[in-house]
């Protein structure tokens, strides 16, 4: 009787363990960031009198009435967007001009005193309610800095900009992402005082309550961005790129000479790869303009398909989004240039990851957690990211043999941890067998939501291997595949 419950015991443990997934390692991703890594690329929408200056950056003083795009179309710039594969679009409401882009009670400075729609428009509800009929997210940017108001620099203009975020944040909708720079005073218009404005921007917006009683409360599923997160940091660059190695996690670092880390006062050099195991799940966005402004400018064009591309498995290929900036042209349209850029660039994503080339292969692991089918090998291969291949704690550096029976040309390969525990693998190999004996051909260090490595040229195979060579804990792996640039 006593052996029988003793062995009962041992049953019980052993598949209570095998049931038991991985312990989480270190900073996890909140479900509004899970819900952000799955949008992958989406747009930054500028817009303003600066379109009608053929400036970049607005000086606050331009005449209301200069902002008239007549033929303005925001089902055409949300679907060439979603053409492009973007899933979603930030629309800046405000820019540093100061010009409102919806009818607020904040400023005389706003759409209603333009000749659009007669005065009466509102195109944060246009561009928010054509990228929800068309099936993309909407995101709000309300710059800080404000070149046209008086009040800017001083206490009374804090409680103009709160109110201003509480108007996006009541009246457009859920929001995706609540979009914050780091441009904050210098030369202005200021209510024709015509000068320049210097402040604090480690005290004078108080993020902390900004964010905490304003963006978490009326907008809790939207990401924040800007230079150190909260949900998203900046790459620290505008080249559309992250480092190789790049981290999902960051420890904020204030500029030299700066107490607080702050939009406009972080230290960029380490954003681009992160903090390999840093406080916070902070992952970076590759925010780059389609064209070479993030304005409109007539004399410029956009990026090729093919640099697109290179950015897409520069950014979303190392972990991280890619935000592409759209400029729409005096008419209130994007140009067919830049429509038709998008519109191959989407292709060319799309149907190069349409099939796994390995999707139907066999698999063998080296380790299965528990011997539980629940983190079996073949989870990576089922195109489901909820499964997930485990192993067991002290089997760090694992391998799978992927068997496909049937020779397949490949370019691309692709791996995808399970972030809900955490970014695990420091290093990892991809094999093909050759002959007699496994061939290297790809190595990589950091993995996190996605990690893509397109080959300098195609190679074919029929069996398959990878190995994780450096890991501080046991493997949670999502999918593996291998894939044929469509181009």
């Amino acid at each position: 009787m006593i052996k029988s419950i003793a062995a009962l015991l041992l049953l019980t443990a052993i598949n209570t363990f095998a049931q038991t997934p991985p312990k989480p390692y270190g900073a996890l991703p909140a479900p509004r960031q899970i819900a952000w890594h799955e949008t992958e690329v989406y747009g930054i929408m500028h817009f303003t009198p600066t379109t009608f200056e053929n400036k970049e950056w607005g000086f606050g003083d331009a005449d209301p009435k200069s902002f008239n795009p007549k033929d303005f179309n925001a089902e055409q710039i949300v679907l060439a967007a979603k053409a492009g594969g973007l899933r979603g679009i930030v629309f800046v409401a405000k820019h540093h001009d100061g010009f409102a882009l919806w009818p607020t009670k904040t400023t005389e400075y706003n759409i209603s005193k333009s000749p659009f729609r007669d005065g009466k428009g509102d195109m944060v509800k246009e561009i928010a309610d054509a990228a929800r009929k068309h099936g993309l997210k909407f995101g709000v940017y309300c710059s800080p800095w404000d070149r046209n108001n008086a009040k800017y620099g001083t206490a009374e203009y804090l409680a103009i900009y709160r109110e201003q975020l509480k108007e996006l944040y009541t009246n457009y909708g859920p929001l995706f992402m609540s979009w914050h720079d780091g441009a904050n005073g210098g030369d202005g218009y200021y209510g024709g005082a015509k000068e320049k404005r210097s402040i604090d921007n480690t005290t004078y917006y108080q993020w902390d309550s900004t964010w905490t009683n304003l963006t978490r409360k009326l907008q809790p599923s939207a990401n924040i961005f800007s230079d150190v997160g909260w949900d998203v940091r900046w790459v620290g660059n505008e080249d559309g790129e992250a480092a190789e190695t790049s981290w999902a996690t960051l420890t904020p670092v204030p500029s030299k000479g700066q107490n607080v880390a702050v939009p406009g006062q972080a230290n960029a050099d380490e954003n681009p790869g992160g903090t390999r195991n840093g406080k916070f799940w902070i992952p970076a966005e590759c925010d780059v303009p389609l064209r070479k402004g993030w304005f409109y400018h007539p004399d410029q064009k956009p990026k090729t398909p093919e640099k697109l591309f290179e950015l897409y498995l520069k950014s979303v290929g190392r972990g991280a989004g890619l935000d592409l900036g759209l400029a729409p042209d005096t008419r209130g349209q994007l140009h067919e240039d830049d429509v038709t850029a998008l519109k191959t660039f989407g292709d060319r994503v799309k149907n190069t990851f349409a099939t796994n080339l390995i999707a139907r292969a066999s698999s063998k692991a080296v380790n299965v957690r528990g011997y539980n089918s629940v983190y079996s090998a073949k989870n990576i291969l089922d195109g489901k990211p909820e499964s997930y291949w485990a192993t067991d704690e002290d089997f760090k550096t694992p391998e799978v043999t992927i068997d496909l029976g049937n020779p397949v040309t490949f370019d691309i390969i692709c791996l995808q941890e399970y972030i809900k525990l955490g970014q695990r693998i420091e290093g990892f190999a991809v094999d093909v067998w050759e002959g007699n004996d496994w061939k290297e051909v790809a190595t990589g260090t950091s993995v996190g939501a996605k990690r893509l490595i397109k080959l300098s040229a195609p190679v074919t195979g029929q069996k398959f291997r990878l190995r994780i060579t450096k890991s501080p804990v046991s493997v949670a792996i999502s999918e593996f595949g291998l894939y044929k640039d469509s181009m």
